[in-house]
């Protein structure tokens, strides 16, 4: 794509949590699918914690409602099955991972955040590792080439800290209630399976231009 072709192409907003198991089948997916249809992704980790609060919720829905639960882990095989991914259900569900989402938020605009992204989905819902773990986060790091110490210092500063913050307000004040939940412009999109109806709108404001 040319420069000019690159700053009209439409772009989706993709908002995730480590934690959230949905989010991991689109983590997976994403960059290929949106690659294929020239469409640009930006990159929004947020926490679903106090998104969950802020709806009156301790913890996840599918910790609470035990029936959903249940479901939830079924609904997974199948749909990992479907996209040929790997499943081990993380033996701490949902799994805190804050400072790799404050290093996820780091490298939004940097050419690593998707290799990022599928590395800690993968350590937390295929290695079933505790990505919470600065041991684990810096392992990761290490694996993908980047310089670890200099990554964490900035991912740990208090400006970056206070961005995470700030996204996750956002992400309150846009009405977002899970992830992963899609932009595309003002149209909201919730759930790995409006991945593809979220690029299918895509598609169509192209078309349009």
């Amino acid at each position: 794509m040319n420069e000019d072709a690159a700053s009209t192409a439409p772009a989706i907003e993709f908002w995730f949590d480590f934690g959230s198991n949905y989010s991991y089948l689109s983590m997976m997916r994403i960059e290929a699918l949106a690659a294929a249809r020239n469409v640009a992704i930006v990159w929004r980790p947020f926490l679903l914690g106090p998104v969950f609060r802020q709806l009156g919720f301790d913890n996840s829905p599918f910790v609470l409602q035990k029936e959903k639960g249940a479901y939830v882990w079924k609904d997974m095989e199948r749909q990992c099955r479907k996209y040929g991914i790997g499943l081990t259900r993380p033996s701490t569900f949902p799994r805190a991972a804050l400072l790799a989402m404050r290093v996820a938020l780091l490298g939004a605009n940097e050419p690593w955040i998707g290799v990022w992204c599928r590395k800690i989905m993968q350590l937390n819902f295929v290695d079933d590792r505790d990505i919470g773990s600065i041991d684990v986060v810096s392992d990761a790091l290490d694996a993908i080439g980047l310089p670890v110490q200099s990554v964490i210092d900035a991912a740990q500063s208090d400006v970056n800290k206070l961005r995470l913050r700030e996204q996750t307000e956002l992400a309150i004040n846009k009405a977002i209630f899970g992830a992963p939940t899609f932009f595309v412009g003002a149209e909201m999109f919730w759930g790995n399976d409006r991945l593809e109806d979220a690029l299918d709108y895509c598609d169509a404001i192209a078309a349009r231009h």
